[in-house]
């Protein structure tokens, strides 16, 4: 197995667009030739578009792109920019002479920094795909991690800034990776050394406290905050799937974000994972799955090492120059 580059995955364009100032944006994954998806949805209060058309009983076997987004509900919009794109250059479900750009998406919940009246749009959405065909990816401060935070549940206060991680992997021919804005009520966990690398400050900002631990000193009255959470990923691949098999390997990928979240899946996360597969080569849904897994949990380290302080919240930087 080695590292490779995400973009190595032929036919995937990724972009970003974010205000900085209002602290949020949008992050696109384009297939214009189209990819076989699915998605699982673990936490309880997910922000989501076309998720439903993904369950393998439906007609629609492809999809065109996902649009992972800041902006809570008000972000799906962005969505409709991605279409806008994709309709101009013809690409999408065929209805007759009708072109429908089939594209999923779904939203963290970042209204707590910056400017909660400034949310992804459609023309931010569009904005994403243009950026994609500079076929450059970025991480950290950018797209839908431009606002994401970590360690809520003493309030955003003492919160930690997050971002948006990428990491990819090649066995063979296989190539898998991963997309993921981190916005967790929970502590991040560094995968290779088992340290928590971010999540909920103590009073004086010098050290990271166990959120779990908190929670289970809460038991009687839980006083802890839960909402505006929630954690948003894709995995791409360019394996040959179906849609069931697409739908079991993003279940499976879940695994990445418990191996590297604690807690996550709670009942107001809306902590969501699309798998896109491009059709290229024959691989089982066990090895996807498991890869999946691991490049997740890699990519949810990198969103945190890679980003920046900002709106008031110190990152995993800023904590270990102290």
């Amino acid at each position: 197995m080695k590292e490779i580059d995400i973009l190595d995955i032929d036919g995937i364009k990724i972009g970003n667009a974010q205000n900085l100032e209002a602290g949020t944006g949008c992050t696109v994954i384009i297939c214009e030739k189209g990819c076989t998806a699915g998605v699982d949805v673990r936490g309880g209060g997910p922000a989501s578009h076309e998720t439903e058309l993904l369950n393998p009983i439906n007609t629609v076997d492809k999809i065109y792109g996902v649009c992972l987004s800041g902006g809570s509900a008000y972000g799906l919009e962005a969505s409709s920019g991605v279409m806008k794109y994709l309709e101009e250059k013809g690409i999408g479900f065929k209805v007759g002479e009708i072109v429908v750009p089939i594209v999923c998406g779904a939203s963290i919940f970042d209204l707590a920094v910056g400017d909660f009246k400034i949310r992804p749009d459609k023309k931010m959405g569009y904005e994403a795909c243009i950026n994609s065909e500079k076929n450059i990816v970025e991480e950290g401060n950018v797209g839908a991690g431009t606002g994401a935070s970590v360690g809520k549940y003493r309030g955003i206060e003492r919160a930690m800034k997050s971002g948006l991680g990428v990491y990819a992997v090649q066995v063979g021919n296989l190539k898998v990776g991963a997309v993921v804005s981190v916005n967790a009520v929970g502590d991040v966990i560094d995968v290779g050394t088992n340290k928590t690398i971010a999540g909920l400050l103590n009073e004086e900002k010098t050290k990271i406290l166990s959120t779990r631990e908190e929670i289970w000193n809460d038991f009687e009255n839980q006083g802890g905050k839960f909402t505006g959470n929630t954690t948003i990923a894709c995995l791409i691949t360019n394996a040959k799937l179906t849609k069931s098999e697409a739908t079991k390997i993003a279940g499976m990928t879940h695994n990445g974000f418990a191996r590297a979240i604690c807690p996550v899946h709670t009942a107001l996360d809306g902590d969501t994972i699309f798998t896109m597969g491009t059709g290229e080569v024959e691989s089982n849904v066990n090895t996807l799955g498991t890869l999946g897994a691991y490049v997740m949990a890699k990519a949810i380290n990198k969103a945190v090492l890679k980003t920046e302080g900002r709106y008031g919240l110190i990152s995993s930087k800023d904590l270990k120059n102290k």
